[in-house]
């Protein structure tokens, strides 16, 4: 499954130009710099990163869409060695190249590919590997960041622009209010630390020996424990992208039923905010994104059922 539009991603700041085309030329540069070889070359994702694989050496080169993301990805090149030296299983940078990059007004990273077809793991193997994650005590020298929900929930506001109506931004703007309040009074029950910042089953892979994999590690935060639990809650509860059964057996494995708490509701409705937001950051260049953003901005305005909502 893929889990793009879980909500993370820019809005479309700096997304301008950000095509094919000028990713390759990005590519090529940066290989040169970094003394690889992109003949063959791969892409895979064109997204809030440009995810190119080279098989032959199998390499995996991302490219932020987002201009001014180099500290964020020094970050997360701290964190995969950090969970290298831990012997965590999670996705591996190069080791013998100097990185991040800053190629063509673009930040370009280099990891270790895990696998040469693309296969998810489960949600089970999410949840086992979030509940070892959690337990780990962070280092101060990875400097990370405390995580705000409605820093990147306004700042998806001010990226919505064309192929968005103004009633529709306006609708939204009012409903981050009223949550921004609720979620000022939520008590929050697990312990605050380390998170992943995105734990779906998008983002854990299944590597060439079988062991699951956490990968996509931009997103480490200082956070309620609660973040890395509500999206495997809501693709079950709201979408029904996962069953009855893959829910439980997460619930099972990390040991608490995020739908138990009575905060839920109010971080759920969030996260679906940040992942429409995501959907409307998408929808100038995209007319199948535009397409999605409406129907989701329709569901949450009237309480439609989410049952419709596209995998991106």
């Amino acid at each position: 499954m893929a889990s793009g539009g879980s909500g993370d991603g820019m809005a479309d700041g700096g997304a301008a130009g950000f095509t094919a085309e000028a990713t390759l030329a990005v590519l090529e540069e940066a290989c040169v710099t970094a003394g690889l070889d992109a003949e063959g070359a791969r892409l895979v994702r064109l997204g809030s990163n440009a995810v190119y694989d080279l098989p032959d050496l199998r390499v995996i080169v991302r490219i932020a869409a987002d201009p001014d993301a180099l500290g964020e990805m020094e970050r997360a090149v701290r964190v995969a060695r950090w969970l290298a030296v831990e012997e965590f299983p999670a996705n591996r940078v190069v080791l013998d190249v100097a990185q991040p990059l800053v190629v063509g007004g673009r930040v370009v990273t280099f990891w270790e590919s895990v696998q040469d077809d693309e296969e998810y793991a489960s949600v089970t193997e999410l949840a086992d590997l979030l509940k070892r994650l959690h337990w780990l005590e962070e280092p101060e020298s990875l400097e990370l960041p405390y995580f705000d929900p409605f820093a990147k929930v306004r700042a998806s506001l001010r990226g919505l622009g064309a192929g968005v109506q103004p009633e529709d931004v306006k609708f939204l703007a009012e409903r981050a209010d009223r949550l921004e309040k609720d979620y000022g009074r939520l008590d929050f029950v697990l312990p605050f630390g380390l998170i992943h910042g995105d734990a779906n089953i998008g983002n854990i892979l299944r590597d060439r020996s079988g062991q699951a994999v956490l990968i996509d590690l931009d997103g480490f935060a200082l956070a309620p424990r609660e973040w890395d639990l509500i999206l495997t809650a809501i693709y079950y509860d709201r979408y029904g992208w996962h069953t009855r059964e893959q829910y439980e057996s997460f619930v099972h494995h990390y040991g608490f039923d995020l739908m138990n708490w009575p905060g839920y509701p109010v971080l759920a409705d969030v996260r679906e905010l940040m992942m429409t937001l995501w959907m409307g950051g998408k929808a100038a260049a995209e007319p199948r994104a535009a397409e999605e953003f409406v129907r989701r901005v329709e569901a949450i305005r009237t309480n439609g059922s989410r049952r419709d909502w596209g995998v991106f």
